[in-house]
């Protein structure tokens, strides 16, 4: 396989994406990439990573590259779990605290800072709307950061959430309420809990 197929190969796995990353691990090399990026009208949309013309640009995905410790959540969570039925605007990410998301946060991006050790807790791979893989919430986790962050919430996302949530088959309370009790929101979400089931 040439350069150049491997190259395409990449660009169809990755619906119209191609990271610097990958090409590398593939053996082909930097000048090589760079050829096959001229070439073919190749998009630069963040560091190591271009988009073919013919594809929409995937904002999502494009964060998720460019900060591959972020995790969706709050509202973009419940829009990559079908738990909203409107993309969010702005998208909110969370990161563990100390790290520096003041890039994030220049483009409009809600960003959410929680301790490292309650950081991983829940963190699932879904698809986005253009079929790449990023890192979100479950929905267990995305309910208890949503009344963790209520003051910064619309109340219709919120309440719109949590009546999305316990339609759901597969809902987890064990799980909603152990974390509930982990971020400091178990009274309200019982609250919650006591008038929906």
């Amino acid at each position: 396989m040439t350069s150049a197929e491997t190259l395409n190969k990449l660009l169809q796995e990755n619906n119209g994406y191609l990271k610097t990353s990958d090409a590398v691990a593939a053996g082909v090399s930097r000048t090589v990439l760079g050829d096959f990026v001229c070439k073919y009208g190749l998009e630069r949309v963040a560091h190591g990573l271009y988009m073919s013309q013919d594809v929409w640009e995937d904002g999502l995905y494009v964060i998720q590259v460019r900060y591959p410790e972020a995790v969706f959540s709050h509202e973009t969570a419940l829009y990559l779990l079908n738990l909203a039925n409107r993309e969010p605007s702005p998208f909110s990410v969370t990161f563990k605290t100390g790290k520096n998301s003041a890039g994030l946060s220049k483009q409009g991006i809600k960003v959410y800072k929680v301790k490292e050790e309650l950081f991983g807790e829940g963190i699932v791979e879904v698809r986005s709307p253009s079929g790449h893989t990023v890192r979100a919430y479950n929905a267990e986790r995305t309910i208890c950061d949503l009344f963790r962050s209520r003051r910064h919430i619309e109340i219709q996302d919120l309440q719109e959430g949590v009546k999305t949530y316990i339609r759901l088959k597969e809902k987890n309370i064990p799980l909603l309420l152990r974390y509930a009790k982990a971020f400091s929101v178990e009274k309200t979400v019982r609250q919650y809990l006591e008038v929906l089931l």
